[in-house]
């Protein structure tokens, strides 16, 4: 099988978790060096240890590497197949990244899949259940991908413990798609979610959304997480155009007062609300992928992260695609091109 190397010194986690994708849906193989090789702890943690051995299962791989705090990993895959599947990832690593990396060989097996994924489903530094069911998912429908999606349970960092339900139905092909007009501003709609922590807390965030972006700030959209398998607390708004959707996402932290927290979280919707970008900063990178994979489409965006510049480079290296960013506005235009 022929290899593609690849050094993951510049990226995080999202390059091998693309990597595995690419592998699957492609049937090329490829070996990463210095995995994460410029973060405090370089290698593979659990969450991305979970990606690894559920992808591999999956697709029938062969995998050399597949250890804690690894830096360097050899991915041999095979056929994927469809079916019933169940991963965790024994901490409150994201399940929804989990959920990333498979998807896309799954959507292109030949029968359906459910998957039944436990970790983290509100985590900082990965995209919220509610993103997944309220931006991303959305955003792949209009590319002709079905999933049924459901939060079972609820996990916040540290204690984990969430669960995820996943029902994938075979896409044989991608339709193209362009994200350049999000069209008329429909609504601006907040909620925090807590758990094992004072409701007051919450109603304090909602309360500072409410003053700067106008959202109701009635109690009932603040909500108690049950069970509470630990302290989290995250507040999430939705904003809705006539032709797009974004969720953007604020998370509770020790040491940051409930105030700074939705001032953050305000800031952020009102950057996205004052820009021309149609795709906010989160699901531009997570749009290019499919897009590649259909072989063509477009989106407008507000600015061209390194996330995205470092995904692109990765992503030409399996597929016969190519990126153009092309200014436009007070932003960028991404096109993917065969």
């Amino acid at each position: 099988m022929d290899m593609i190397e690849l050094d993951g010194t510049e990226g995080g986690g999202q390059l091998l978790r693309s990597a595995l994708t690419l592998s699957l849906c492609t049937g090329s193989g490829f070996s990463m060096g210095n995995i994460r090789g410029r973060r405090r702890r370089p290698g593979l943690m659990r969450q991305h240890l979970t990606a690894v051995n559920a992808a591999a299962r999956i697709g029938g791989a062969h995998v050399h590497g597949a250890q804690l705090g690894a830096t360097t990993l050899r991915f041999e895959p095979g056929a994927v197949q469809g079916g019933d599947y169940h991963f965790a990832t024994g901490s409150a690593g994201s399940a929804t990244l989990v959920l990333q990396t498979l998807l896309p060989a799954l959507w292109q097996a030949a029968t359906p899949s459910t998957l039944r994924l436990e970790g983290g489903t509100h985590n900082p530094l990965a995209p919220s259940a509610d993103f997944i069911a309220d931006a991303y998912l959305p955003a792949l429908a209009r590319m002709g991908v079905q999933v049924g999606f459901a939060i079972e349970q609820h996990g916040f960092h540290p204690a984990g413990g969430g669960v995820l339900d996943v029902q994938v139905t075979p896409c044989a092909t991608l339709q193209p798609c362009a994200f350049n007009a999000r069209g008329a501003l429909a609504s601006v709609e907040a909620k925090v979610l807590m758990s094992g922590l004072s409701g007051s807390i919450g109603q304090r965030e909602l309360q500072v959304l409410a003053d700067r972006l106008g959202v109701d700030p009635h109690p009932r959209h603040v909500h108690s997480v049950r069970p509470a398998l630990g302290p989290g607390n995250v507040a999430l708004v939705q904003v809705r155009h006539d032709a797009h959707v974004e969720v953007f996402s604020g998370h509770g932290e020790r040491g940051v007062s409930a105030e700074q927290v939705g001032a953050r979280l305000a800031d952020e919707v009102q950057r996205y609300l004052h820009g021309d970008g149609c795709v906010a900063e989160h699901l531009s990178d997570q749009l290019l992928l499919p897009m590649a994979l259909a072989g063509a489409g477009s989106f407008t965006t507000a600015t061209i992260s390194e996330h995205l510049a470092s995904n692109a480079r990765l992503i030409e290296k399996f597929l016969p695609v190519e990126f153009e960013w092309v200014p436009e506005g007070q932003g960028w235009q991404v096109q993917v091109s065969r």
